[in-house]
């Protein structure tokens, strides 16, 4: 038997409502904050996450799907969007349409590493970018538009964690503190570790083995060596989170692990979750526009995965959306019937009442139990004695009730009973 990909999944009829409704909810809150839809090919040249990323991240080092295309032009499967959105602002010169671009996107991504809870090779995520400013204020409204998301979904037990992780200027400095103060046990850290030493030190603070994290436990902040422009810029966002009244703990040692990000750095966490409890990051990233050779073009954003997002709503018992519901089933009785049901079908769901029927010849008693699986509301009988008659024998599923109505009322009939449903739902 050919089976799916291990770290895939099928997302079967019973589990997309609660996408749909997450999707949904999403753009609405998108619209809101006047953010723009932006879609990008689901594959990109290799070279554009290489530069942007970072060649020595672990997304660019061991997690991209890379290929080779008919041409000998190397491709990889998106892994992240942030790249692409601002290949696609550079490349479509949107600087020149507006001066100020607020985008986000819903996305699959895909990075070959071991699955695990919320973490798959193809997975989904939703973010946001704004770019063309360097103002503190867009990093809180960034900020701002994720916690919002997730107070709108419902969620609780939610950590923001907040850093800075400075410019170029201030990293210069850092990284030899930081290196020293590695040096002496740089043999106990990991072989991931002792390879970024030289050349990365900054995402050894960001390493997830223990043993490295019990290491760095007294390292330097990079906190205590921000330049004054980057401390004003941090001291500026933190008073605008506290006057939005979004509680923040400050993290000195978080880094997140892409190479692009300056000053801002963020984490929304949920204690729901274990060890893997991120559920949100994102931050500043001022300099990825001119590594990609476009105009300087500073920029925030942030990005979040739906698929650990639907985790924490399950476990927190949060529905968006339960299973649509089917207005109408048309139990045909013999074959005249069953022809006539295909018509009756079209009339009704040109109405916009959704529909169905008996597609399997089977007994009024299966269609019946057919009707209830599907949680219809109303079920429209058609046999011998109601063609005689032409009228429907009409059961009320909710009500426990039947009636009799003629062919020429029907259609008035449901449109007036789905609009009591669809009113009553609102």
């Amino acid at each position: 038997m050919i089976r799916r990909i291990k770290g895939t999944q099928d997302i079967l009829p019973d589990e997309t409502p609660r996408w749909v409704a997450l999707e949904n909810l999403i753009r609405k809150m998108m619209g809101r904050y006047n953010f723009h839809e932006l879609r990008t090919p689901i594959f990109e040249q290799t070279q554009l996450f290489a530069r942007g990323i970072g060649q020595l991240t672990d997304i660019v080092s061991k997690e991209m799907y890379t290929f080779l295309d008919r041409g000998k032009k190397q491709l990889t499967l998106k892994p992240e969007m942030t790249a692409p959105i601002m290949r696609a602002y550079i490349e479509n010169k949107l600087y020149a349409k507006a001066p100020l671009n607020k985008l986000f996107y819903i996305a699959p991504l895909f990075r070959q590493e071991n699955p695990q809870a919320g973490r798959l090779r193809q997975f989904h995520q939703f973010g946001a970018e704004t770019l063309g400013t360097a103002d503190p204020l867009a990093d809180a409204e960034m900020i701002d538009l994720a916690w919002s998301i997730f107070k709108e979904i419902g969620l609780s037990d939610l950590t923001l964690r907040l850093n800075s992780v400075g410019d170029p200027n201030c990293r210069a400095d850092y990284k030899s503190k930081l290196q020293d103060y590695i040096r002496p046990n740089l043999s106990q850290y990991c072989a991931d570790c002792q390879r970024r030493f030289d050349e990365n030190p900054l995402r050894i603070l960001d390493c997830k083995n223990p043993t490295c994290q019990a290491l760095n436990r007294n390292a330097p902040k990079l906190a205590d060596n921000l330049c004054d422009d980057c401390r004003a810029h941090y001291d500026a966002l933190k008073e605008q989170l506290t006057r939005l009244n979004i509680p923040f703990v400050e993290d000195p040692y978080l880094v997140r692990g892409l190479d692009y990000y300056t000053r801002t750095v963020f984490e929304i966490t949920s204690n729901t979750l274990g060890a893997q409890n991120a559920i949100c990051g994102g931050g500043r990233y001022d300099l990825l526009a001119g590594e990609l050779d476009g105009p300087d073009t500073p920029a925030v954003g942030f990005a979040a995965g739906m698929e650990r997002l639907l985790m924490v709503m399950e476990q927190q018992d949060i529905r968006l959306a339960e299973k649509a519901r089917l207005d109408v089933f048309l139990a045909p009785l013999g074959d005249a019937a069953r022809r006539e049901a295909i018509a009756w079908l079209h009339k009704i769901r040109a109405l916009g009442i959704s529909a169905e029927t008996d597609f399997l010849g089977r007994s009024i008693k299966a269609q019946m139990r057919e009707a209830n699986r599907q949680k219809a509301r109303i079920v429209l009988i058609l046999g011998e004695n109601e063609w005689q008659k032409q009228e429907f024998t009409v059961k009320l599923m909710d009500k426990g009730e039947q009636i009799s109505i003629p062919f020429a009322s029907v259609t008035d009939f449901l449109k007036t009973e789905t609009a009591k449903v669809k009113t009553k739902d609102c």
